[in-house]
């Protein structure tokens, strides 16, 4: 059977909201990373099939297909195409199973696959309503519809309310919230200080380390902040990071191993996406490891590590319990509580992490999966070679 390779992987440092990425466009966070990818590479930019990037909230600066905006305001060859996914908060995720699956399909050879965003910029959910307001169209993507209302009715349909229908399903409290987002802290804290993200990054700029994790955070200052809900358990403290930041990767073939003389670090062993209730919005990583892991005929047990997207503690700690996972396991250097978020990037942001760390350690399998709105999640396993 054909395989797909993950020959190279790099991402850019995470900025805070309003810190040292805020002002970069997106076009250009995209192409940094780019144009690192393919010199680390060390392949003929022209033998690219497709460049495709994930990336949320496409208007402005993020509009016009910023996939193919990116290469070539790297300086990279006009031949190559590009196209942007969007699957809200797993979109570069997806984007590497589409370059994967170009590949396992024979069609193409050497695919990018990545992911841009700048919330500093374009404030999530902002773009849509700042493009619908003019035609006066005031319904969103939900509510107006009609088959949706028949189908759901008139519930709310956010993440902030998805994270708290988690969190009182599987009886997470605020305080196992708390403890989890400080470890996640501690966690990069760690990583930083040993040099453990050094090689997957590339500075943009004066930004030459992630901005979000918080040497001063505790539980105390986290117990003060008000809930996002009143009444709700769900604050900014247990919340993924408005961020900025970009990052890709390269798949490849074997005849395209064999032709450009590349080295393989890992390759796909399984990718699959499923849904749920889109009103809980964010189970659905638990569902979907479950299909992933009956797919394969693996066990969570033959798994090294796992990057699961801290979108919300509750998130996480809920497949924690409902997988039996050890955590030990789980998110080793951080999520995004700590590191941020950049919607479209962080797919490939976990999985550069996720390849890096599995070459530290010595593992062989790692696991990945993330929340996606609409009540979706992919699952991506990649073997380390």
């Amino acid at each position: 059977m054909p395989e797909a390779y993950i020959v190279e992987a790099v991402r850019t440092p995470v900025g805070r909201r309003g810190g040292g990425l805020a002002a970069a466009h997106p076009a250009d966070l995209g192409a940094h990373v780019l144009r690192a990818l393919m010199a680390r590479a060390g392949v003929d930019p022209a033998a690219v099939d497709d460049v495709v990037l994930g990336c949320l909230d496409t208007v402005g600066p993020q509009a016009g297909d910023i996939a193919r905006t990116a290469w070539l305001a790297a300086g990279l060859p006009e031949e190559v195409p590009g196209v942007t996914v969007d699957r809200q908060c797993g979109s570069s995720q997806q984007a590497v199973h589409f370059a994967a699956q170009g590949v396992l399909s024979g069609t193409q050879d050497l695919v990018v696959a990545g992911g841009t965003q700048n919330m500093s910029m374009i404030p999530i959910a902002f773009a849509s309503r700042q493009a619908a307001e003019p035609l006066g169209l005031t319904q969103g993507p939900y509510l107006g519809s009609r088959g949706w209302r028949a189908r759901y009715g008139d519930q709310p349909v956010n993440q902030f309310h998805g994270a708290e229908l988690i969190a009182r399903k599987w009886s997470v409290t605020r305080e196992d919230m708390e403890e989890f987002a400080l470890r996640s802290h501690r966690r990069a804290l760690r990583a930083a200080d040993e040099g453990r993200f050094a090689r997957e990054t590339v500075a943009y700029g004066d930004v030459t380390a992630d901005e979000g994790p918080r040497r001063d955070t505790t539980l105390e200052k986290m117990a003060a902040l008000k809930p996002v809900v009143e009444g709700g358990t769900i604050t900014a403290a247990v919340s993924s990071q408005v961020s900025d930041g970009a990052a890709a990767m390269l798949i490849a073939s074997e005849r395209a191993v064999a032709v450009h003389g590349l080295t393989p670090r890992a390759r796909v062993h399984h990718l699959s996406v499923r849904g749920e209730d889109p009103i809980r919005m964010l189970s659905a990583p638990i569902p979907a490891t479950a299909y992933a892991l009956k797919k394969t005929g693996l066990s969570l047990d033959d798994i090294d590590l796992v990057e699961i997207n801290e979108a919300f503690a509750p998130v996480v700690l809920a497949w924690l319990k409902e997988t039996g996972a050890d955590p030990e396991k789980v998110n080793v250097n951080g999520g995004a509580i700590a590191l941020g978020h950049p919607l479209g990037a962080t797919g490939v942001r976990l999985m550069t992490t996720l390849l890096h760390e599995l070459e530290r350690t010595g593992g062989r399998y790692g696991l990945q999966t993330m929340c996606e709105g609409g009540g979706q999640a992919n699952v991506t396993i990649i073997e380390r070679l």
